[in-house]
Parts: structure tokens; C-alpha cells; sequence
């Protein structure tokens, strides 16, 4: 099946997409990679009137130290995230997550802000940028704001982005000493979306205790959501694999899985737990953790 017709604008300057944005309202969808938009276009499942193309805008795709944090534009590919030596070194999560995302081709060509702002509940980046307790950096007529990644998905396929705002960038803070993260997924083929799929970040004292934790989840409801429960269970105790099994167990508490073609609701929730046990084990382990 192929689009409906639009008009496509390739504006050269954030200024010149909100001008865009404003004129067109609801009729005009952003276009980055075009991984996500491209596909549901297709389908007719979205058939916006305008597409505003902002790969012409300049250093969106920026990877670069940020005053002790890492900043990465919307416009870095999947690709160039997997394989930044920055990115590796300052949250290797997200490095990992990227690797994780579909097949070369689409890792080429997609991008790191098409896929937080499509918003897809079985997407990998979103559960790396709650994780890692991402800023997004969003831009609108008057001025930037950032909004905490804890806020910025509003619902199914759904933001806190204003309608004549973009994203920018993310603004991850440097994680501490002692800290290790972890993504995985279960999905019906290799790099598909998640079925179910856990990221996980945590930061240890010097005694082995769990200091910090932030535990997210994909595929657990209209949303990617975080694991409260499960943290609550891990934050100030010493990490042992007990610990562990026991804060896994309660990753499922006050989600609200679909059922469908990939599997049902109990079935996700009865796999949830063995997901997140071993991202905790694993981003343990990463952290220095002897288990």
C-alpha cells in the first residue's frame, strides 16, 4: 500500500520547522529517519497532509561531552550511537540498546529522536533513556525546555512534546562510580521489538550496596513504564542474587500488558521477571557486583 498524498517541506533551520509546525497544526508530522513514520504511512495508519523533513537542520546529530553529561542530537542514527567510542565509554547502555534495534539497514538510517518521539511501548531507546534518566531537550518558538524522561511519554504512541515544539537532543547525566547497566528483550526474531524487554541501571557503594536504580519496561503496557516495585526492592540493600529474584518478581506489579498476536498478557507477565533478573544480574555484574 502506498501514502496518501503530502507536501513535503525541507526547511534548513529549527525556526523554520516551528514556523511549519504552527501553520499546519495536527496536519503536519516531523520527519527524521523516517523508520517509524515511513512504515505507518504506508499502511494509511497515519496519513499527515505535510511531512517536515528536518534533516537538512545542522548539528542535530551531534554526539559530544556536555559539562559532565553526554548530549546526543535527535538526528544520531542507531548506527552512530552503537559505535560512538563517547557513547561507549560514558553509558554503554545506550550503545547496547542501539545494537539491539532491527537490522543494519534501518540502524543506518533511523534515528535516536524518531524513535523516542513515535513513542512505540516495545521500543528499545525509550527503555535506555529511562534508564539512564535522560533529559530531552525539546524546542518551540520562544525557547528550549528540557523534559525529564519520566515524563515525557503521555500515553499509546503519545508525548508531552507541544505540537509546535521538536526534540533537540537528549542530556544523559555521567553515571557514578561503581555503576553498570544492561538492556535486553525477548522477541520473535532476532533485534525485533520487544515481546517483552527490560533496561536497567544501577550504581553500588563500595560495600556491594545498591545506592541507585532505575529499572524500565517495554511491552508491559501503552507505554514504556519503570519497575517501582522492583527498584524499591533493590535501593539500599546489598545486591545478591537472592536480592536479585526476589526485586525481579515484582518488575509486573501495576502493569497492564496487552494480549495479542505476540503473546498474552500472563504470558508477559510471567516472563517479566526472568527479563529483568538477569538485566539486574547483568548490569550488576558490569557494575563490580560478586555474585
Amino acid at each position: 500500500m502506498r501514502p496518501r498524498a503530502f507536501t513535503y517541506h525541507a526547511p534548513s533551520s529549527i525556526a523554520e520547522v516551528i514556523d511549519i509546525l504552527e501553520q499546519h497544526g495536527a496536519e503536519a508530522r516531523v520527519l527524521a529517519g523516517g523508520q517509524s513514520l515511513v512504515p505507518v504511512m504506508k499502511l494509511r495508519l497515519a496519513s499527515p497532509k505535510h511531512i517536515v523533513d528536518i534533516t537538512r537542520v545542522p548539528a542535530l546529530d551531534l554526539i559530544r561531552g556536555d559539562d559532565g553529561a553526554l548530549l546526543v542530537g535527535a538526528l544520531a542514527t542507531h548506527e552512530a550511537i552503537e559505535n560512538s567510542a563517547l557513547v561507549q565509554a560514558h553509558c554503554p547502555v545506550l550503545a547496547e540498546a542501539a545494537s539491539h534495534i532491527a537490522d543494519p539497514i534501518v540502524r543506518n538510517r533511523g534515528t535516536i529522536g524518531g524513535n523516542l518521539c513515535h513513542a512505540d511501548p516495545a521500543a528499545d531507546f525509550p527503555l535506555a533513556a529511562i534508564a539512564l534518566g535522560a533529559e530531552l531537550i525539546a524546542a518551540g518558538r520562544a525557547s528550549s525546555r528540557a523534559i525529564p524522561i519520566d515524563r515525557f511519554f503521555a500515553g499509546f504512541l503519545t508525548t508531552a512534546l507541544k505540537p509546535d515544539e521538536i526534540l533537540t537532543a537528549l542530556r544523559i547525566p555521567k553515571p557514578p562510580p561503581h555503576s553498570g547497566g544492561a538492556h535486553l528483550k525477548l522477541s520473535r526474531r532476532s533485534n525485533g521489538l520487544a515481546i517483552v524487554g527490560a533496561a536497567v541501571m544501577l550504581a553500588m557503594d563500595d560495600d556491594g550496596n545498591c545506592t541507585d536504580v532505575r529499572v524500565a519496561l517495554a511491552g508491559m503496557g501503552p507505554m514504556p513504564i519503570r519497575a517501582a516495585a522492583a527498584e524499591r526492592a533493590l535501593r539500599g540493600n546489598r545486591i545478591t542474587q537472592a536480592v536479585i529474584v526476589d526485586a525481579a518478581a515484582l518488575a509486573p506489579r501495576q502493569t497492564d500488558p496487552p494480549s495479542d498476536v505476540h503473546g498474552s498478557a500472563e504470558y508477559r507477565r510471567t516472563i517479566a521477571p526472568v527479563i529483568v533478573g538477569r538485566a539486574l544480574k547483568l548490569a550488576a555484574e558490569r557494575a563490580g557486583a560478586l555474585l
